[in-house]
């Protein structure tokens, strides 16, 4: 599989990012998928560089704050209204009432909503299946219903932080991944909130004690320097790392 950043800037779009989503393909029986992680404030506009968006299969959302589904709008008005006719529903993962949340976000009602353009489905327990990825997620810390997403295919693993403070359920997540995506949307030494974001030497922390063989650090906000960020997580991971750029690609 390959994995691609579209969006990496953390909390908000920056000067040189929009916010998070990544895009991951492979293929099945001769067959292209194209499935989002995520799809933040801006992201649908710098996915255009890279893909057709009417070529997605589907989304995950890792959790709904704006930086991180606020875009499913402007995929809302594509699948809606292209000129060449209304779009062939696909499905949107997420949280607990990822349905209403994208409906209000664009100003709907609860119902119909978006139901006629995606089909909406809640997390639970069991795998998600999407041609040749197989998806698991876990319940990570953060102030609203936050997942971490694993992805496997072929027997190669990326890992997900989503948004997430230092957890033991994150380093399950990335247990033995070929890649960690994981956020560090903060610094040492700052006052940072409990249960909310990950600093760079908190990522490489749960980096080394998962195994996992490359990190690539995300999710940064634009008033931090992301060499801080990525000079942190060298103190606690002695593996390849580097920091997410926008068209930045992975073979997997």
């Amino acid at each position: 599989m390959r994995l691609t950043v579209i969006g990496c800037s953390g909390s908000f779009a920056g000067p040189d990012s929009a916010a998070s989503c990544y895009l991951l393909e492979g293929e099945q029986e001769g067959r292209a998928w194209r499935v989002l992680l995520d799809l933040g404030s801006g992201a649908l506009g710098s996915l255009q560089r890279f893909v057709d968006p009417l070529s997605i299969d589907a989304v995950l959302l890792s959790h709904l704050h704006p930086d991180h589904y606020f875009d499913i709008s402007g995929l809302y008005v594509l699948w809606r209204y292209h000129p060449d006719g209304p779009r062939r529903p696909i499905p949107i993962f997420g949280p607990k009432g990822v349905a209403r949340q994208s409906a209000r976000a664009y100003g709907l009602r609860k119902e119909p909503g978006m139901s006629a353009e995606f089909d909406f489905h809640e997390y639970d327990d069991q795998p998600i299946r999407l041609g040749p990825f197989t998806v698991r997620v876990t319940r990570v810390v953060h102030p609203v219903t936050a997942y971490g997403i694993r992805v496997e295919s072929r027997g190669r693993v990326v890992a997900y932080s989503g948004d997430t403070g230092p957890c033991r359920q994150l380093v399950e997540l990335a247990s033995g991944a070929d890649l960690l995506l994981a956020e560090s949307a903060f610094v040492e030494g700052g006052d940072n909130p409990v249960d909310l974001h990950l600093t760079g030497r908190q990522a490489g922390a749960a980096a080394a004690e998962a195994g996992v063989r490359r990190l690539v650090l995300t999710h940064i906000p634009p008033w931090h320097d992301p060499g801080v960020c990525l000079a942190e997580a060298r103190e606690t991971f002695a593996g390849p790392s580097e920091l997410a750029v926008t068209g930045s690609s992975y073979l997997l």
